[in-house]
């Protein structure tokens, strides 16, 4: 069951050639704990150009640019970007979910998508900056933050509409969210004694959080667009607190 559903949330999260079956696929909806299991092998992958730190503290930022991508494609960034169209309509629930599903690309997408490749790139150079270990373990913290935050919307989430969202709001409930948050927990040890992957994982989760909130009550639901979002903001956030927070130790 553990390896289905991992293998099932590392299929669905990543570009990893780790092959796809209808088993695996419904081991994971039936399993919120997955996202941040998961969370661990992509933060592994994605901190590893960090380990290379005789290169410019830019050179590591650009390189992680290029793992995140590489490693977990676009698909989560095109949530950002029909998120970011949906914020910027003046209307009820039902209008910004149409606008959300419309596929023209507005200046709302455009804003939102720089916004987060900003920040990555700003937190990648911040993180750069630190000793090696703590580097790696902001990374992997963050991303397991992250991925907790993505179970937090299978959990607290409901679905507006059928779709890529309620296949996971159906199967999951508030109390699946302990399981998850117990999977994450482990992370804030990586960077001991220090705070930082208490405050990478910390801080990618509270992000995840405000903007499922957010996103519910402007949605009047979720879907897989806000799945999408909560990661990517939850990322971004979490490199962030958890530079800060070795700063300040």
């Amino acid at each position: 069951m553990v390896v289905s559903a991992l293998r099932g949330a590392l299929g669905f999260l990543t570009r990893l050639r780790v092959g796809h079956s209808e088993a695996a696929w419904a081991a994971f909806r039936a399993s919120p704990w997955a996202f941040p299991l998961a969370g661990y092998a992509v933060g592994g992958l994605l901190a590893l150009p960090f380990a290379l730190d005789a290169l410019p503290a830019s050179t590591l930022a650009l390189a992680y640019l290029a793992a995140v991508f590489g490693v977990t494609g676009i698909n989560h960034l095109d949530g950002v970007a029909d998120v970011g169209d949906a914020l910027v309509v003046h209307g009820d629930s039902d209008e910004r979910t149409r606008v959300l599903k419309d596929t023209t690309v507005g200046v709302g997408a455009v804003a939102a998508v720089a916004a987060v490749v900003a920040g990555l790139a700003l937190g990648a150079l911040g993180v750069a900056g630190l000793p090696t270990r703590a580097a790696i373990a902001v990374v992997v913290a963050g991303e397991v933050g992250a991925k907790l935050g993505m179970a937090a919307v299978a959990c607290l989430g409901t679905a507006a509409h059928d779709g890529l969202g309620s296949q996971f709001t159906e199967r999951a409930g508030r109390s699946d969210l302990l399981p998850a948050a117990l999977v994450a927990a482990p992370a804030v040890v990586l960077s001991w004694p220090t705070p930082a992957a208490a405050g990478a994982l910390a801080g990618a989760f509270a992000a995840g959080l405000l903007a499922l909130w957010r996103l519910r009550a402007l949605l009047g639901g979720v879907n897989g667009d806000v799945f999408g979002a909560v990661n990517e903001v939850g990322r971004v956030a979490g490199l962030h607190v958890g530079v800060v927070a070795w700063t300040l130790s």
